[in-house]
């Protein structure tokens, strides 16, 4: 879209807002026709770690959505000299899984227990044996069946149970729902209806009998992609802009999680299709041609936001302790009287990891802030090793934590190789594949399997939200997949990196190394 054409359809009302609230970053995304982008924002924000759990104050979540919008709006202002009014349609997705419980008048029961916390062990041991299926630390029905093992006080008073992409959307329509990309990762669904397993709800109601109301009761009702969840009321308008400008009217796609938002971002819908998604955390989805043979700890089921199953295997910890570095070396520029942007500097220190040895010169980097249940850890140390004899040179070093970004995921993904899994194509998104060349090439060598970045790389879940709410908004008859083939991703452009038969030993080697390291992480949580 030209600058007429898009100033006409943000002053028509036809333009579509995404809005995505990640680990430290909250989007928002304005698109047009053909989901093209025309404007985005954004506010950073951190978790925090209160009483040895991580979490995000929902004044904190309130107060970002306003100033991520604030920040579209004049982005909007100063391209194309408008004011936004009115939109034709919003989607919100957020970070998945954790667990937000209100009581019956919708208060808040205990702060909002993110992802990231790994302290529901017992909880997703019991209900996995109980269920039959893999339910991961993170996973909502963990936090709250640990919950109630733990006899916590506010038990007795649950009426609801939540994500924080369904909070949101409660708050800006009143409908207590939710798409089931993300609704997968409170309960197991049942692939045949795309809704929450009857079975296995049967299953915990009973063990749960005079603890909790039913889970049915508790848990957001179930949405397919393209369905209608709401319409914008005066209130939510407020919310989302507290100036008053925009209007009520909009229609809402059902709230989805980041690991939806970014299969749709890397046009990764469809059986055999899969994408790799880096920010805070770091994970792969693959979506299946038929049932895995087993229950793997390392692999969770969830599915695409149309309900299609998908292996997915999520990593706790990503690109944090990689950025951490970066900072360093930023300060370090900056010092020196040379300053450099945030992504020129991640741009040279990238470029210098193409200098750097296949194996990084036998130095590992472990980026775990956090524990990683794929690696059997509860909490993390990162660390950087080596030995006197590795090499310690700026390029090894940016390798090394760039190949640490991908270490637990290279992990998971082999037990899916094991089970036979096929793959067509691995597409990637993230901030880590700006610096065209780098991040996709590692990539590749982690999983021995081609890579292709598309030109929305770096927009990641915010524009995919955009996409599913146009998606709703089109009231297409059109399944998810064929739709983006005909609307969406016409002619997209991807650039696809093949795996070097050098580059996939010199990680398998590094990966072996890495495996064996884990016994010095593992001693550093326990004497640190």
């Amino acid at each position: 879209m030209n600058d007429e054409e898009a100033r006409a359809a943000i002053a028509g009302g036809r333009a579509v807002l995404g809005i995505e609230l990640g680990s430290t970053r909250i989007k928002a995304c304005l698109v047009g026709d053909a989901a093209a982008v025309l404007a985005t924002g954004g506010h950073d924000w951190e978790n925090a770690f209160v009483d040895r759990r991580w979490t995000y104050s929902l004044e904190a979540v309130e107060e970002g959505l306003a100033a991520a919008y604030a920040a579209l709006v004049a982005d909007v202002r100063q391209r194309y000299d408008v004011a936004v009014e009115s939109l034709a349609a919003i989607g919100v997705s957020a970070m998945m899984h954790g667990y937000l419980a209100f009581d019956a008048d919708g208060g808040l029961l205990v702060p909002f227990r993110t992802w990231r916390n790994t302290s529901t062990g017992p909880a997703a041991a019991e209900l996995t044996d109980l269920l039959g299926v893999n339910i991961p630390l993170r996973w909502s029905i963990a936090h709250l069946w640990q919950a109630v093992l733990d006899e916590e006080e506010h038990v007795p008073r649950l009426a609801q149970v939540t994500t924080l992409a369904g909070y949101v959307h409660r708050r800006l329509t009143g409908r207590h729902v939710l798409g089931v990309g993300d609704a997968s990762g409170m309960f197991p669904i049942d692939p045949a209806t795309h809704d929450y397993d009857d079975a296995l709800l049967a299953r915990v109601d009973e063990r749960a009998a005079g603890r909790i109301p039913a889970l049915r009761s508790l848990l957001p009702a179930v949405l397919e992609a393209g369905a209608h969840a709401g319409a914008l009321p005066p209130e939510g308008a407020a919310l989302l802009d507290p100036t008053g400008a925009l209007r009520p009217g909009a229609v809402l796609a059902p709230p989805e999680g980041d690991a939806g938002t970014g299969m749709v971002a890397t046009h990764s819908v469809a059986p055999r299709e899969g994408n790799v998604s880096v920010g805070t955390s770091v994970f792969a989805m693959v979506v299946l041609e038929g049932p895995l043979g087993g229950v793997h700890h390392e692999i969770d089921l969830v599915t695409t936001p149309s309900g299609d199953p998908v292996a997915m295997v999520h990593c706790n910890n990503g690109a944090s302790e990689l950025g951490a570095w970066a900072a360093l070396f930023g300060r370090f520029a900056a010092a020196a009287g040379s300053p450099l942007d945030p992504d020129r500097v991640f741009e040279v220190l990238f470029r210098e990891a193409l200098e750097g040895e296949g194996d990084a010169g036998g130095l590992l980097a472990y980026n775990l802030l956090a524990g990683e249940p794929i690696a059997g850890l509860d909490e993390g140390r990162p660390l950087l090793l080596r030995t006197p004899d590795s090499r310690l040179t700026l390029g090894n070093l940016v390798r090394a934590h760039i190949y640490g970004v991908f270490g637990t995921l290279a992990l998971g993904m082999r037990v899916l190789t094991g089970e036979g899994v096929r793959l067509d194509r691995m597409l990637a998104h993230g901030g880590l594949f700006r610096t065209e060349g780098v991040g996709e090439r590692f990539l590749a060598a982690a999983l021995a399997a081609p890579v292709s970045v598309g030109e929305t790389a770096a927009e990641g879940g915010a524009w995919g939200m955009a996409v599913l709410a146009a998606y709703t908004a089109s009231g297409a008859g059109q399944t998810l997949p064929t739709w983006l083939d005909e609307h969406v991703f016409a002619g997209a452009a991807f650039r696809t990196v093949e795996p070097a038969p050098e580059d996939v030993a010199a990680f398998a080697a590094y990966l072996e190394r890495y495996r064996a390291g884990l016994a010095v992480e593992r001693a550093a949580v326990d004497a640190l």
